[in-house]
């Protein structure tokens, strides 16, 4: 963002305020956590959070009541749409390293008010989430002896009849929420190795699934006195669609794990394709199965592998369906577990919500606290709520936080490059693909470097040289800024100058970017408004609907263009997202639509949860946020540039004390020529 000049107004400054970034650090792998976790680790952590109970739910449901056996082609539609979600959850995780995902992802891109929304939000998404997966893990062990934990906790604890609670307090739905964050609390290795164990158990049920039910598979079920293949059409299909891409929801705890993992530039992309394929791949195959054991008319919804096998003469096979089901949500309950405390400690480490949450214990080098107070709070929920009332309000802060890390994507894509800054805060708006050596610039001088005038390094292609004389060195500068600024990320490319340079050569980099993300985003809510709405609510006449679709629709690919015109940021190691900025903008298009097509009594509660959200942040977070205090910081600082006799340039950083003051603090830091005394 705009750095604020003192002639600025104070809405400005208020504005600016609210949109700074986060500065990190130039070693961007330093963090008080344990990394511990390997590719394997985080793999399995992505399946677990992916394949849960809709795997034996869901399946069912969608099959009978939406898209008949083409559920097959509503998972494999949604798996890839969930792809392009997952690949920019992948590029911020490898090239950031924190945890917070989504919330870390857009305070270095995007702001500071916009990544508290979207941590704020997926905090409850993660509660509600736990909350309904304890809930659903309550019910189907109470469904296998016959509902006598509800009967004798109706008849011998107490029951009551109030809206949108449950009609019984669940205290096994609580009780286990409590357990596992007692297991969690003892560190990653303890989370890691439990989820290891579900989901071995997991997947062992769901080969069975697969190898038994293709056995029993009759493909007659799929042919035309059955209803055929897609009885529902394409609409159908797209309809389960929608359905079936909430069950790809869970992949982000990979990129939330990101502090924790030993190489994260190489295992955050390869665990998020991993996971995602085999999410995939059980999807579609035990949909598969269960649409060619049984006519898909006939499914159980609610137990629909378990009545598949039944049918067929098989009821024992009813008993390891249920082994697995329980094992897939115990693995979905670590998930939650795992990344709730996680999202509570980046953001309390940050300064924007309360410090006692980022407190992580010497010994278990996990953050306890949080762990503790937010898997009591999920717990609660779990409690007096009913499985339904958590449900509706399920998907929204999710959608949401993959709306704003798609643009995120564009936009730190397109971003000039940041210089050191050496106002207080002594980090850069840097990288892990950049992360500084000893003797690069901006990072702490090398005492070396002021005693040898023929020891001046510089970095080029990746390789360090020696020059016989400073000036030779500064003639070299000179040549590379000239070539960076032709080539400045965010800047038109060269063939395009010709058509273009004349209305938007005299831009500043990122600033058409900028826009063009903001234009990407409004006319993505106004095409999707008028698809959604534009027939039931609105009720447009046939030629303003087709009107108003073909605006939006050139607006958008407009602004794809403008944005994909630009030059792209290209000096790094770790993974990047193809075709950006295609994939961001189709996953921006697609979250938006399923956004609005969710009810408006859950708009009505994330209305309420936002506005209680603003309230914490303007009450607390802008003051004690750590950007803030390193403006402060950097206020007071001055800087000026000398040349020892030696031959060394060097710069002169000062704190400027009041008058009065006797003494002033200053420090030497060997600068290059590139860093110009204006951006300091």
């Amino acid at each position: 963002m705009a750095v604020c000049v003192p002639a600025c107004s104070p809405v400005v400054r208020f504005c600016q305020k609210l949109n700074r970034l986060k500065t990190l650090e130039d070693d961007v792998m330093a963090t008080s956590l344990k990394r511990c976790l390997s590719t394997l680790d985080l793999a399995l952590l992505g399946v677990g959070g992916m394949v849960g109970s809709g795997l034996y739910v869901l399946t069912g449901t969608v099959a009978k009541d939406t898209a008949g056996p083409a559920v097959v082609l509503s998972f494999l539609i949604a798996g890839v749409a969930s792809l392009m979600a997952a690949l920019c959850y992948a590029e911020f995780g490898a090239r950031v390293p924190k945890t917070g995902s989504a919330y870390m992802f857009t305070y270095v891109s995007v702001g500071e008010i916009w990544a508290f929304l979207i941590g704020w939000n997926v905090i409850l998404e993660y509660m509600i989430g736990g909350a309904a997966v304890a809930r659903a893990w309550s019910g189907y062990l109470d469904s296998i002896f016959n509902h006598r934990i509800q009967n004798f906790t109706e008849s011998h604890v107490m029951r009551w009849d109030v809206p949108f609670l449950a009609h019984y307090p669940d205290l096994l739905a609580a009780g286990i929420l409590l357990v596992a964050s007692v297991f969690i609390s003892f560190g990653v290795r303890v989370s890691s190795w439990l989820n290891h164990i579900f989901s071995a158990v997991s997947m062992v049920v769901i080969t069975f699934i697969l190898v038994f039910g293709f056995m029993l598979a009759d493909p007659g079920n799929w042919s035309a006195r059955e209803g055929g293949f897609a009885p529902y059409g394409v609409s159908g299909v797209m309809a389960g669609t929608a359905t079936c891409f909430y069950a790809f929801v869970g992949f982000d705890v990979i990129a939330a794990s990101s502090e924790e993992a030993r190489d994260p530039q190489k295992a955050i992309p390869i665990a998020t394709a991993i996971s995602l394929a085999l999410a995939a791949t059980a999807y579609i195959l035990v949909s598969t199965v269960l649409t060619l054991m049984v006519p898909w008319h006939t499914l159980d919804p609610n137990s629909a592998l378990s009545d598949a096998f039944f049918r067929r003469g098989y009821s024992w096979a009813g008993f390891i369906v249920a082994v697995g089901s329980i094992c897939a949500m115990n693995t979905v309950l670590l998930s939650n577990l795992f990344s709730l405390p996680r999202i509570v400690y980046a953001m309390s480490e940050d300064g924007l919500f309360f410090s006692i949450f980022s407190r992580v214990n010497p010994v278990t080098k996990v953050p306890v606290i949080a762990i503790i107070v937010f898997g009591s709070l999920m717990a609660l929920l779990a409690l007096i709520f009913d499985l339904e009332a958590l449900v509706q309000f399920l998907s929204i802060g999710t959608l949401l936080a993959y709306t704003f890390v798609a643009a995120s994507i564009i936009v730190l894509r397109f971003q000039p490059e940041k210089t050191s800054s050496a106002s207080g805060g002594g980090g850069t708006k840097t990288d892990a693909s950049s992360a500084a050596s000893p003797s690069q610039p901006g990072t702490q001088g090398d005492p070396c470097m002021t005693r040898s005038e023929t020891q001046t390094l510089a970095q080029d292609a990746g390789e360090l040289k020696e020059y016989e004389s400073f000036s030779d060195k500064l003639q070299l500068v000179e040549k590379q800024k000239a070539v960076r600024e032709r080539r400045a990320p965010g800047t038109l490319k060269a063939r395009w100058e010709p058509y273009l340079g004349r209305l938007l050569g005299d831009c500043e980099p990122g600033d058409v970017v900028a826009f063009s993300v903001l234009a990407l985003m409004v006319s993505s809510v106004s095409l999707c408004a008028v698809l959604v709405f534009g027939n039931s609510y609105l009720h447009l006449p046939t030629w303003s609907f087709i009107l108003l679709v073909v605006v939006f629709s050139l607006a958008f690919l407009v602004s794809l263009v403008l944005i994909w015109v630009h030059e792209q940021q290209t000096k790094t190691k770790t993974f990047q997202v193809p075709l950006v900025p295609f994939v961001p903008g189709a996953s921006i298009l697609l979250n938006v639509f399923l956004m609005l097509k969710l009810s408006a009594l859950t708009w009505l509660r994330f209305t309420i949860w936002l506005a209680a959200g603003l309230l914490v942040y303007f009450g607390y977070g802008i003051w004690h946020s750590k950007e803030g205090l390193r403006e402060q910081q950097g206020n007071d600082v001055a800087a000026r540039y000398v040349v020892l006799p030696s031959g060394s340039l060097v710069e002169t950083v000062q704190n400027v004390q009041p008058e009065g003051h006797a003494h002033t603090h200053a420090a030497h830091t060997p600068a290059t020529n590139d860093d110009q005394p204006a951006s300091r």
